[in-house]
């Protein structure tokens, strides 16, 4: 592998990583918010997470990450195999 392949793929492999950094976020709020509609049941281990405003808020905007994470993501992992696979 040559130095300009290298180079493209040490910028992609960076911005994948701040890529999940930012939706990391996203999976956390996720998983509070399901928690708090599936496993709480009126007695969380926070009492935010017993208001159903609170928890669906949560999960929306954790999903929403996901999905932006997920939209960012699909085209760095395509040039990454693009360029590894040449």
């Amino acid at each position: 592998m040559d130095e300009n392949k290298q180079k493209e793929l040490a910028v992609i492999n960076k911005k994948i990583f701040k890529t999940k950094m930012y939706g990391y976020p996203g999976g956390v709020f996720l998983g509070f918010g399901l928690y708090g509609i599936f496993g709480a049941n009126g007695d969380a281990f926070h009492p935010v997470l017993n208001d159903s405003e609170i928890v669906y808020s949560l999960t929306i905007i954790g999903a929403i990450i996901i999905v932006w994470e997920l939209s960012a993501l699909m085209p760095l992992f395509k040039k990454k195999s693009k360029i590894t696979n040449e």
